[in-house]
């Protein structure tokens, strides 16, 4: 006999096995794994994503939340395949919406991004910017080993970007410009 048209396909129960449940499960993992890799390469392609390289903690989210959707609905039997391509969609598009809006936008641009806060200045800790920024001694110490420096002494600044790297520049003699770092000294405390 067979099964009644109107009956829907249902996935055989999941037993308590740790190792191997049965084939349905692992079928579905493939076949949701390729989709949704391939939908999610694919609408990354068109809306342009940034540089992962230079992601900011906004960036950084939106990239966690990604990788979130994707694990769920490779892994979770109870999200169709579709839902979660959706999800992913949104996901990409409220990203594209809120980069394209901050970059209209002082306000928003302001609201989803960090600024660079200057954490050294000619030799000097700036301590107010260190502790707003919830910088040590030590990453700064580390900052300047890394790129050569022997003492806070030694540098024109130290900045913290809003990837969460330190940018160092070297003391500079009287006559050079102190162009890259003149903005960030006028607006920030000492």
């Amino acid at each position: 006999m067979g099964r009644d048209v109107d009956q829907p396909v249902v996935p055989p129960e999941r037993s308590t096995c740790v190792f191997f449940d049965n084939f349905y499960g692992l079928l579905r993992v493939v076949v949701a794994s390729v989709c949704a890799y391939a939908a999610l390469v694919a609408m990354l392609r068109v809306s342009g994503a940034r540089n992962i390289a230079q992601m900011n903690a906004f960036d950084f989210v939106v990239t966690v939340a990604l990788g979130s959707t994707l694990a769920t609905i490779i892994l979770t039997d109870s999200v169709a395949i579709v839902e979660g391509i959706v999800a992913l969609a949104m996901l990409i598009l409220l990203q594209f919406s809120v980069t394209w809006l901050s970059v209209r936008s002082k306000t928003v641009s302001n609201l989803v991004k960090s600024t660079p806060v200057l954490v050294v200045y000619r030799g000097q800790l700036l301590s107010q910017n260190m502790w707003r920024s919830r910088v040590i001694e030590e990453e700064i110490q580390s900052a300047l080993r890394q790129n050569g420096m022997a003492s806070v002494e030694a540098v024109e600044a130290v900045i913290l970007e809003t990837d969460g790297k330190f940018s160092v520049i070297p003391r500079l003699d009287e006559g050079d410009s102190r162009s890259a770092i003149s903005e960030l000294s006028r607006h920030q405390d000492g």
